[in-house]
């Protein structure tokens, strides 16, 4: 079935199980939201959070972090924001004669960019390099970002007044975009009861540190994934670009943070191999932000989702004992 020796990842599940629980204690009734974060963590990738106010996006964030024990930013977008104030800045010391280099809030495992679409252009771009190279540049000088690093951005898509959309080249180094939605009514109930007084964050310790959330990040790169899987993520990607709905496919990147969110999602799941259920279950979060509408289909009413749906209906799926 795989070359990974058979290996168990019972643990793995059990440690991704520990971490997803432990974040559920302050966002109710949002699972799913939660654990698809965090295989975008693992699998190396950022979150996009696009969602209305106060249904707890900056709370997953920071409950997140908490749970790793890891150290996490709070970035807040806003027009006049710079550059420097993402990324760091050279200081001129005057007691040593050099320029010392002072990093900014990206310097973190979790890197919150709240609001990001309020900042302008120049500013949105500095993350670009931070989050494909996990580095940062300042003064022909590299910086290397410590391990594990995630930039998790929010955005409300309602309101527009005053805000920078992001560019194609931005939305496609997130490798997925994420709703978090209203709660039910039982969690919505369940709020009021755990946040009404003291915030429940205060009370949130870490189940893991960063040592085991980089042995997990590597653990799921091992993760196999069969030639006839590899050619049906190529297949649905190829067919986001050849649909007559789509103006803008999915690109190689998206290919390739569906081949890595698989293994994260497998993993979880406690297999060593992935199977044609964990590249369904991810096409749309993965792929849905990175495609653009014909304006014919925009027209008739269509949606990104009802595209993809539909090519997931129609691209063959490989044969479960081929993979």
């Amino acid at each position: 079935m795989s070359d990974t020796g058979g290996r168990d990842f019972s643990a793995f599940q059990k440690a991704f199980e520990t971490i997803a629980s432990n974040v559920e204690r302050t966002i109710q009734g949002k699972g799913e939201v939660i654990r698809l974060t965090l295989v975008t963590l693992l699998a190396e990738g950022h979150v996009l959070l696009e969602d209305v106010p106060g249904v707890g996006k900056t709370m997953l964030a920071k409950s997140l972090a908490r749970s790793l024990g890891s150290t996490w930013a709070r970035i807040q977008f806003t027009p006049d924001l710079l550059p420097s104030d993402v990324t760091g800045v050279s200081v001129w010391d005057r007691s040593t004669g050099k320029f010392e280099f002072k990093p900014g809030a990206v310097f973190a495992n979790i890197a919150l960019a709240d609001e990001i679409n309020r900042a302008s252009p120049k500013t949105q771009s500095a993350l670009l390099e931070c989050m494909e190279e996990r580095q940062v540049t300042v003064d022909a000088t590299t910086h290397l970002l410590g391990q594990p690093f995630m930039v998790i951005a929010t955005q409300n898509p309602l309101e527009h007044e005053g805000t920078y959309p992001l560019p194609e080249s931005q939305l496609d180094r997130f490798m997925m975009r994420l709703s978090v939605g209203y709660p039910s009514r039982s969690s919505e109930l369940q709020i009021l009861e755990t946040h009404g007084g003291e915030s429940p964050l205060d009370e949130l310790q870490a189940v893991t540190d960063e040592t085991e959330v980089v042995a997990l990040i590597e653990a799921a790169r091992e993760v196999y994934v069969a030639p006839t899987l590899k050619r049906y993520i190529v297949d649905l990607t190829e067919a986001t670009r050849e649909h007559s709905d789509i103006y803008l496919g999915a690109s190689p990147r998206a290919s390739l943070y569906l081949l890595r969110a698989a293994r994260a999602l497998a993993a979880s799941r406690a297999r060593d191999y992935v199977v044609p259920d964990d590249i369904k279950d991810l096409a749309l979060p993965v792929l849905a932000h990175r495609l653009v509408l014909s304006p014919e289909a925009q027209m008739r009413g269509s949606s990104i989702d009802d595209v993809l749906d539909g090519l997931l209906g129609r691209v063959p799926i490989p044969e479960r004992e081929q993979a």
